[in-house]
Formats: structure tokens, C-alpha cells, sequence
């Protein structure tokens, strides 16, 4: 029996990459920078009013603190103007905010300063120079790098992409994962089961799995457990993918069917993992470019348990993270719980704050079942168990592992 850390090895070592693609930048949020996007323009690209105002010399304003300055107004600019201007000493031009400054001008006096006549205005406080000025470069300098290579794509990143003109970057595109159903006794949600059959969760379930970790997912639903149809079907998925996840057919005979219809395109070990659920799985590479292939229990919990420790990942490791993995903190056990001998346990919970201290405090749900798919539905976290550990009394502190998008 491998251990789960020996398992989760395995796995990464086998990550696929894809390689980098030039995308619209309103396509590569949620993605890694594949690139040093250096801004060829300075941004703001002109000093500008940061508010409505008057667009002033400072020293002619300096006096305003002891006496009210008049100064008359020769003209006005609107934001986006694109006709220069000259500011003339003792003089003052109304600007709008964004708009550019004249020449010779430093300064902005905001509307509130002064009493806003028309041709000539009183000011009543004085001003420095640079301010209420957006400076030419102030944000980000011609030559600066604005998105660093590695750094992940928000609406921030967005945003700065647009503002220094890149319309489209180089990003890590998101890895290809097919989701495969297995089993006889599955139909599909859109029929009515019949006698001894269930309907088809996994390929839903694992999908919605996939797709929150980042990936591009297609969703190939029930398979045949013929061994020719089922080799075609994997075999296709081989080309278009950089992970393909087989649900069901994975202990006993059907496990050994499965291998055996799949042997020519590469080997699927069945060593089991010394982790609760789930511990039986397979795993290998297969077809001419080796693409990491899962094979995971048909049983809906134990398959997305599964998912959660191995598979995901290996997702986020292909999309370019650094630490792949999920969030996890130490958290006081609200109820006792048992775990199975020499197998990293991984039970349901849910996350909790105590409103004294903060600290983090976690309830078991349900039993350990394997069958229970609703007590995950409200589980937000993953209570890990080490294998040499089969009772844990309430009160004690426990790790555990957040289930959450946003972690």
C-alpha cells in the first residue's frame, strides 16, 4: 500500500504544462502571466487634473493664505481634449478631471477654493506645486515592468494591462481535463432509472471539481464498459487533453477490465493508497504523450475525495502555481472522531470561528460513510487524519484542509 504523500508525488511529477498562449486581456483573469509585460508608455501619459478645478502656477496661488488671489480665467479644458495650451503667468484655465494640464502649469485649485466666477476667480487658499496633479509616469514608468511573469491575472492586472495598451498577453492556459463515467448501472440525469440503477453524479460532480480548480473541462459523461468502445473513447480524450479522470471501474474484476482494455496505451497501476475513503485508485500515464490518467472509485464521496487530494493538485501545479495545494489550519475538535488504522483519514467538516478568540474551531459531520454525499455538500473543510491515529478525543487540535473557492 503507497502512502498518500508517495501518491501525491507520483502525481505532480507527471504534471502537463500546456504551453504559453497569447490571449485577449479580457480572457486571462484567473490565469498566470506568462510574460514581463514592460510598459512602453508612461501611465498617466500626461499631467492631468485630478479634479474638477482651475489649472494654476503655484507661486501665483501663494499669497491666498494671508490674502484671497484673483486670477482671470482664459479658457477652459475638458477631459480628452487633444488641443495644446499655454498658461501665461498671474492666469488660470478651468480644467475637468482627467484633463491635461497647460504648459507652465502645476498645479490644480479645486473648485472648492475658490468662488467659481466665470471670467476671474477668487482664490482662497493656496496651493503647492504638484498638487491635485496626476504626474506624467507616476504610476508606472516607461520601461517599468507593470505585470510580472508569474503573477496571477485579477481584475487589477486587468485593468493596468488596458491602462499601458497591451490588449492581448502571454498567460498559462488553462489544462484540458476530461471527466469519464464507468458503470452499468448508470443513466444519466435527464432519464428516469430504473430497477438497480443511479444516476450518473461523478461526471457532474468531478467536472464542477475541475472547473473550480482552474480547468478547462469537457465532460464526457457515461462510457461503455465494452473494451473497444471504452478504449476509443479514452484514447480520443488522450489528444484533446492534459488530464483525463475515469470514474468508476477501478476494484475487483471491473478494475482489472479496465486496465486490461486500456494496456496498450500505456499502464495503470492499481497499488492501493493508504488514505480513508478512497483508497482504491489508479493511476499512470497514457498514450504517446503520456497523459496523467486517474482512475477513481465509483462511489461519488470517495471519488471526490480523491479529486481533492490528488487530481486538483495536479490541476493548479499545470496552471503554473507554485504551492498547489490548499489552505489548511489547525483547529479544535468540537466532537470525537476515529479514523481508520495505518490510513491518512480524510472526514468532513465544518469550519467554524469562536466569536471569544477567533481561533478556529471544527464539527465533524455526519459518520464516515463513504456513501454520504450530503454531509459534503456541507462540508467547507476536510478534517486529515495521520495514519497513526485512530481516535481523536474533543478538545484536541486537529489539521484540517478548506474545501472553499475561495482558498
Amino acid at each position: 500500500m503507497r502512502s498518500v504523500d508517495e501518491q501525491l508525488a507520483r502525481v505532480l511529477t507527471a504534471a502537463v504544462r500546456p504551453a504559453p498562449v497569447r490571449v485577449a486581456i479580457s480572457e486571462a483573469q484567473g490565469l498566470l502571466c506568462a510574460e514581463e509585460v514592460v510598459a512602453e508608455r508612461a501611465l498617466p501619459g500626461f499631467d492631468q487634473a485630478a479634479v474638477d478645478g482651475y489649472a494654476v502656477r503655484s507661486v501665483d496661488v501663494q499669497s491666498a493664505a494671508e490674502e484671497s488671489v484673483v486670477l482671470p480665467v482664459v479658457g477652459e479644458i475638458p477631459a480628452g481634449s487633444r488641443q495644446p495650451r499655454r498658461l501665461q503667468p498671474g492666469q488660470a484655465v478651468r480644467v475637468a478631471t482627467g484633463a491635461p494640464l497647460p504648459t507652465l502649469a502645476d498645479a490644480v485649485v479645486p473648485l472648492g477654493y475658490t468662488d467659481e466666477h466665470p471670467a476671474k476667480i477668487t482664490v482662497e487658499q493656496p496651493v503647492p506645486s504638484a498638487a491635485f496633479v496626476r504626474r506624467t509616469g507616476e504610476d508606472v514608468q516607461t520601461g517599468d515592468v507593470a505585470v510580472r511573469r508569474g503573477a496571477p491575472i485579477g481584475s487589477a492586472q486587468v485593468g493596468l494591462l488596458a491602462a499601458v495598451g497591451r490588449d492581448k498577453v502571454l498567460v498559462h492556459p488553462r489544462p484540458r481535463v476530461s471527466i469519464i463515467s464507468l458503470g452499468d448501472e448508470l443513466v444519466d440525469v435527464d432519464r428516469t432509472p430504473g430497477q438497480g440503477q443511479v444516476y450518473d453524479v461523478n461526471s457532474y460532480a468531478l467536472s464542477a471539481a475541475a472547473r473550480d480548480a482552474g480547468a478547462e473541462v469537457t465532460r464526457v459523461g457515461i462510457a461503455s464498459n465494452d473494451p473497444r468502445r471504452l478504449r476509443e473513447v479514452v484514447e480520443g480524450r488522450l489528444l484533446l487533453s492534459e488530464i483525463v479522470v475515469i470514474a468508476g471501474g477501478v476494484g475487483g474484476a471491473a478494475g482489472g477490465d479496465v486496465r486490461s482494455a486500456l494496456a496498450d496505451l500505456g499502464s495503470l497501476d492499481d497499488d492501493r493508497v493508504a488514505m480513508q475513503p478512497g483508497s482504491v485508485q489508479s493511476f499512470g500515464r497514457l498514450g504517446p504523450d503520456e497523459i496523467p490518467t486517474f482512475v477513481l472509485p465509483g462511489n461519488p464521496v470517495s471519488a471526490l475525495v480523491v479529486f481533492e487530494v490528488l487530481v486538483r493538485p495536479l490541476i493548479r501545479s499545470a496552471l503554473g502555481k507554485e504551492n498547489p495545494h490548499r489552505r489548511s489550519v489547525s483547529a479544535e475538535l468540537l466532537s470525537p472522531i476515529t479514523a481508520t488504522k495505518a490510513r491518512r483519514g480524510f472526514l468532513r467538516g465544518q469550519l467554524l470561528r469562536d466569536p471569544k478568540n477567533g481561533s478556529y474551531l471544527v464539527q465533524p459531520l455526519g459518520t464516515s460513510g463513504s456513501h454520504l454525499l450530503a454531509s459534503l455538500a456541507e462540508a467547507n473543510c476536510l478534517i486529515v487524519v495521520d495514519e497513526d491515529i485512530t481516535e481523536v478525543a474533543a478538545g484536541e487540535d486537529v489539521q484540517v484542509r478548506f474545501l472553499s473557492q475561495r482558498s
